[in-house]
């Protein structure tokens, strides 16, 4: 409680001063004062009514006959942090014999006598009510909505919250750091002394007053602008977007030639198995009943309407066409459908275009077209994939012009002017969405020769190394103007999924020359294991999120992508880890398949928990959907590939039964409502990664493990394929093998 009156007291004096007069308190004065003005005496004289009364100037009363006072415009321009100009108060509240709005509605000599306060009728308290709800709303909204004031809180959250500290059942696993919470914060303050917690609090509340004095600051210069400059700045902006374009396209005039690489381990064998042959080609045959009817009802659109069979348009692409035939070519060129795939070819070659004016998400387009064109062109060496490939990558390159360099998630492919989802903390850009561009972009700079695609990733990360990471997590947000964390919201599924993916991925695509990579990846890992990772009460392994330093028991179907991450990295794990990985990684696949197998249909929810005596089980009806997502099937086939466990195929093909048994219609697949019905309610969209990955997943799984092998190959987050990058001298010697 001490501790929270000196947070208050710190507060006073420059973050909400506003705030502290609407509670009945002059400047100076203490927090915790009655909420409203004592009356005045009987005899005290009142105006006759109305702001224009002749009473003396209101003056803010002492702690003992507090009022309760409204800043005025013309004061707001003067306030200035620390002080607050009485000359620019007008009374909210005032003793029912004075003036203002308590006396004077009536106005002139026609207003209302009163009495005292009962005299107030009920409608008149209502509006003075909303008016100060209204007033204290606006003060709070300031603290958490203005741009960077989620920082505001951050600091005392995490200085402050008993749940940041492990939960006392659960031992951090090996890796975790050896000190505890308290030590850990510690060792990162670069002032006070160490451990000492009121230092600790000086230190916090000292950059929340920095903080809320700059975004009071940045506001009032807004306000001040008049609109001709204002119009004048948006101007200057574009133009400086179009300069920056000009500059990014000027070195893409023609591509240098490339001498395509044969690809490693595409030709596909029969697998020796009978049963394990016959299940391969029932999922090659899944594949032809997506593409047949994508290709019969909605060919050239996004995505497949299998009920309605008719077209599917995300927002997510804008205008871009053709999202499903994008994403499906390397699984038509891995399957060995070649008519197919040469179908889709000519329709990149003759129909692709990204000449648009429409809003894309960046990350979509990203991993989907250049992943998928990126992809295409390395299995089958056709030069049209990678000129669409950079092409679209030039497109892509306004997004990053930012302040900081982090890219916006937003982008118009034509006027190149950049922003992010308005729910985003404050405008902040997502960590899933900038921190998945690296694999395709490094790629991007290797088959255009330009290193500035390299450039604007590698700057992520210098921008993300100079941040201070909370308890060594990092926050699902960052603002773009600032270079500053959003609020502090953790997870590993969305929102955060892919960040520490492509972490790892880096670092194996380099040939495990990107030190920088594995040692933020192993330590994003440890940061996870102590902090996230928690074992139900029946032994089931989940990854909980954490939200403003609280955890939420809740593990999302995206999240269970994690299980293969972790078995992929434990190769390169620290010393004496390996095993401890591996098992962790299979552990996740478990309590994945749980989640699956306690639904009447056998597929996974959108999320399930492990709170209120439910364990694996998604409790809330908008968590009960089914998409036809592939991060399941993804950590199967990881587990298959470095174990060998046959569990991971039985596991794949009851996945694959419940697909056919309940996603199947006439026109395709479709997604389901809710997994926990005994009816099928379909949500008639076959979602084009169903092609991408949970089909590619299923029939690698059931293939031999020459077929893609994992030390030659990275799938990028949609699943496609990308190989290591290696110098040339040992490309030829590993063709020569």
């Amino acid at each position: 409680m001490e501790n929270l009156t000196n947070f208050y007291e710190g507060l006073q004096p420059a973050v909400c001063r506003a705030c502290l007069c609407a509670r009945g308190a002059a400047p100076g004065r203490r927090p915790g004062a009655e909420l409203f003005p004592q009356g005045r005496s009987a005899a005290q004289p009142r105006g006759s009514g109305g702001l224009d009364t002749q009473d003396p100037a209101p003056q803010p009363r002492t702690p003992s006959g507090g009022e309760v006072w409204l800043l005025s415009s013309a004061a707001l321009g003067h306030w200035t942090a620390g002080a607050m100009p009485v000359g620019g108060l007008l009374p909210l509240f005032s003793s029912p014999a004075g003036g203002g709005l308590g006396g004077g509605l009536g106005g002139g000599g026609g207003g209302r006598k009163v009495s005292g306060p009962a005299a107030l009728r009920l409608t008149e308290k209502f509006v003075l009510l909303l008016v100060f709800s209204a007033f204290i709303t606006l003060c709070f909204g300031a603290i958490f909505f203005l741009p960077d004031s989620s920082k505001l809180l951050s600091g005392v959250l995490f200085h402050s919250s008993p749940a940041l500290q492990p939960a006392a059942d659960h031992k951090p696993g090996p890796g975790a750091r050896a000190e505890d919470a308290a030590e850990g914060r510690a060792r990162r303050r670069e002032e006070g002394a160490p451990g000492d917690p009121e230092a600790a609090l000086e230190d916090n509340l000292a950059r929340i007053r920095e903080n809320h004095e700059r975004a009071l600051r940045e506001a009032k210069e807004t306000l001040q602008k008049l609109p001709e400059e204002i119009q004048r700045d948006i101007l200057l902006e574009k133009k400086k977007v179009a300069q920056d374009q000009l500059r990014d396209k000027a070195p893409f005039r023609g591509l240098p030639p490339v001498d395509f690489v044969p690809p490693i381990g595409v030709e596909s064998r029969e697998p020796a198995d009978a049963a394990i042959r016959e299940k391969r080609a029932k999922i090659k045959e899944m594949m032809k009943h997506a593409w047949n009817n994508y290709k019969g009802y909605a060919w050239g659109l996004n995505e497949l309407k299998p009920i309605s069979k008719g077209g599917h348009s995300s927002s997510l692409f804008g205008n871009i066409k053709g999202a499903t035939i994008v994403d499906a070519l390397d699984t038509l060129f891995i399957m060995e459908m070649k008519n197919e795939f040469e179908e889709a070819k000519s329709w990149v070659e003759e129909n692709l275009d990204f000449n648009v004016n429409a809003e894309i998400s960046v990350f979509e387009v990203n991993i989907r077209f250049v992943g998928g064109l990126l992809s295409a062109y390395y299995l089958s060496g056709e030069e049209i994939f990678r000129k669409k490939a950079v092409e679209l990558g030039v497109k892509l390159l306004p997004a990053f012009h930012t302040p900081s360099g982090i890219p916006w998630a937003l982008l118009n492919m034509k006027s190149g002017i950049g922003r992010n989802w308005p729910w985003a903390s404050g405008g902040s850009s997502i960590l899933a969405e900038f921190g998945t561009l690296h694999l395709e972009f490094m790629h991007l700079s290797h088959l255009s020769g330009n290193p500035i695609f390299a450039e604007k990733v590698m700057n992520i990360r210098t921008v993300l190394n100079k941040l201070e990471k909370p308890q060594g997590l990092y926050p699902n947000y960052l603002n773009p103007s600032s270079g500053q964390w959003g609020q502090h919201h953790v997870s590993v599924g969305g929102l955060g999924d892919s960040f520490y993916e492509y972490l790892l991925k880096a670092w194996l695509m380099s040939d495990k020359t990107d030190l920088e990579a594995k040692k933020m990846y192993f330590d994003a890992v440890q940061a996870i294991e102590t902090h996230l990772i928690r074992k139900s009460s029946s032994g089931l392994t989940y990854i909980a999120e954490w939200k403003g330093g609280l955890l939420e028991h809740k593990m999302g179907h995206l999240t269970c992508f994690a299980g293969g991450m972790f078995a992929l990295g434990a190769d390169g794990a620290p010393e004496g880890m390996a095993q401890h990985y591996l098992e962790l990684g299979a552990e996740i696949a478990r309590t994945c398949h749980e989640s699956y197998n306690r639904t009447f249909m056998k597929l996974g929810p959108e999320a399930f928990r492990f709170d209120g005596g439910v364990e694996a089980i998604a409790t809330r009806q908008n968590e009960k959907y089914y998409i036809l997502r592939p991060e399941v099937m993804e950590t199967y086939m990881y587990m298959w590939r470095l174990t060998h466990d046959p569990k991971y195929r039985k596991w794949a093909w009851e996945a694959v039964e419940a697909l056919e048994n309940h996603c199947r219609v006439n026109g395709g697949y479709s997604g389901l409502r809710d997994v926990y019905l005994l009816h099928e309610s379909y949500d008639d969209v076959q979602q084009s990664f169903f092609l991408a990955e949970t089909l590619k997943y299923l029939y690698l799984i059931f293939s031999d493990d020459d077929l893609l092998p994992l030390e030659h190959w990275i799938f990028n987050s949609e699943a496609h394929l990308l190989p290591i990058l290696r110098k040339e001298k040992k490309e030829v010697e590993i063709r020569e093998e």
